[in-house]
């Protein structure tokens, strides 16, 4: 069940989580989303049930945002982070960059070099629309963006 419900709201639930910890102007519930009214699965609920008075609250019951789904994916066995290797088959170039999917607008990635572990692991931030470079191998990587372009831009600033 959780499968298909993070299935179909992958990219809200990170995108909703993620604006959770920044300042809103307006709140709204999660569930009135509108891929919620358009008949598919339920979203994973991203806040926990909380104690019962005179309880200590588990884990599950206390996490919210990308832990609570995280927690969730975990009791169900599925990995909602992609933590698959990066392509180390080849060396990127600017012609012709490794692609990293991500639903943001920039991503944390980490090179081994060509091939695989042939260095200690590089850690950089790659952007959307900008490549990145590995500046220990010099292999090239590029953001396959897949997110919602004006995510961040619903909470204007006043």
């Amino acid at each position: 069940m959780l499968a298909s419900a993070f299935r179909a709201v992958a990219r809200p639930a990170v995108s909703a989580a993620r604006s959770s910890l920044r300042p809103a102007t307006a709140v709204r519930a999660f569930s009135v989303t509108a891929r919620a009214q358009s008949g598919g699965p339920p979203p994973p609920q991203l806040y926990g049930t909380g104690a019962q008075p005179g309880t200590v609250p588990t884990d599950v019951e206390q996490a919210t945002g990308l832990e609570r789904l995280q927690l969730l994916g975990d009791m169900e066995g599925i990995s909602v982070f992609d933590d698959q290797p990066l392509d180390a088959s080849r060396i990127g170039t600017k012609a012709d960059p490794i692609k990293v999917l991500s639903y943001d607008t920039e991503r944390l990635v980490g090179c081994t070099g060509f091939p695989a572990d042939s260095h200690d692991v590089l850690w950089f931030t790659l952007k959307k629309d900008k490549l990145g470079r590995c500046t220990e191998c010099g292999s090239v990587y590029t953001l396959d963006f897949q997110g919602d372009e004006h995510a961040d831009h619903h909470h204007g600033h006043h």
